[in-house]
């Protein structure tokens, strides 16, 4: 295995659209929502163990999920969690890490992945960020994943191919970056042949991706360059956390990857999702004859015309349900969720509302 190959995972995020199921002190990267019996979190490193030693492994996240992230991979020690303050988005957090592993090997070459996505071909997904890596080692370039689309879809970014860098087509100078599109733009896109969903996947070295961070984000840069005698030492989260309220809030996507002249996609077909919500895991999980996604335990409910739904109760808990055709009905603890799968944009509306209101808990 490549000594020189790391892996990090990117799992600060609170899941809001994953509630009631996912909480703040219990977000959706450390639950089993497949119902598959490992985590998100744990399926991200499962997906990377073969090609990654354990020991180059780093999670990036919250203070607060460190103990969760200790005690869902105990192949980590504590050293392999940073934790940030504050969420300030994925350009700071890629520095953090970024600089972390250059302290002990400055040419490494990193992937960075969420850990909250579902990828289903395991054999083509090594291949492609073995190949990536590969690449990224040998030439000045930023590499991001791209995935062949399947649908329209209206929930994801998606990457223009730009002129072919090789012969097989699989990898391409990125034309453009696009965010979220309409329908009518995402059918356009889709149709062309020339679009891919964006992954969040990215694969660079060491030197390229802090040359790019000096050209394109020099104050994020800085901040993370002056902590370099603190790193891995008992005096590196203390600076860390002295320096994160000064780090603007930005996507890697935004604050650098549009603006750098050397990203280029990978092309991939993975089986991948970003189960960001209930209706994206309801469209990627298996469902019963009358289209109900109830992840396989049906013994502890009674469907009486129901289709179209997603339905999910905790351990222990059972329900009579009739007469739903498209809805999300989700339990999770002390709370239970009603509503049309055609609304699941308002969820995290509402989960504001409720913590708005004093009521989180």
């Amino acid at each position: 295995m490549n000594k020189n190959r790391y892996c990090v995972i990117m799992a600060g995020g609170i899941g809001s659209r994953f509630w009631p199921l996912s909480r703040e002190e219990r977000p959706k990267q450390f639950i089993d929502v497949m119902g598959v019996g490992r985590t998100f979190i744990q399926l991200t490193f499962d997906r990377f163990a073969p090609m990654i030693p354990p020991e180059n492994f780093l999670v990036v996240t919250s203070q607060r999920y460190k103990s969760l992230v200790l005690e869902q991979l105990p192949e980590l020690n504590e050293s392999q969690v940073l934790c940030e303050p504050m969420r300030r988005n994925t350009a700071p957090c890629i520095a953090y890490a970024i600089h972390r592993i250059a302290s002990v090997n400055p040419s490494a070459v990193v992937t960075f992945t969420p850990a909250d996505h579902l990828i289903l071909k395991q054999t083509e997904f090594e291949k492609v960020i073995s190949d990536s890596m590969d690449f990224a080692e040998n030439n000045d370039v930023l590499v991001t994943v791209g995935v062949t689309p399947t649908r329209p879809e209206t929930g994801y970014g998606y990457i223009q191919k730009g002129e072919a860098l090789r012969g097989d087509d699989s990898l391409h100078r990125v034309k453009l970056f696009t965010e979220k599109p309409d329908l009518k733009m995402a059918e356009v896109f889709v149709s062309t042949g020339e679009f891919l969903w964006n992954s969040g996947i990215f694969v660079w070295s060491v030197p390229s991706i802090i040359k790019a961070f000096e050209r394109f984000q020099p104050e994020i840069e800085t901040l993370f360059a002056d902590g370099a005698d603190h790193y891995l030492t008992d005096r590196e989260q203390e600076y860390i956390d002295s320096i994160y309220p000064e780090c603007p809030n930005i996507s890697i996507d935004y604050g650098i990857m549009e603006h750098a002249d050397n990203v280029c996609v990978r092309c991939a077909d993975l089986g991948w999702s970003d189960i960001g919500t209930w209706g994206s895991l309801y469209a990627m999980a298996d469902k019963d004859a009358t289209g109900n996604v109830t992840g396989g335990k049906t013994g502890n409910m009674l469907l009486s015309d129901v289709k179209g739904s997603i339905i999910k109760l905790s351990e222990g808990k059972r329900a009579i349900i009739d007469g739903l055709d498209g809805y999300i009905l989700i339990e999770g603890g002390d709370t239970l969720l009603v509503c049309r799968r055609s609304r699941e944009q308002d969820i995290r509306t509402w989960v504001d509302m409720i913590n708005n209101d004093g009521h989180e808990k």
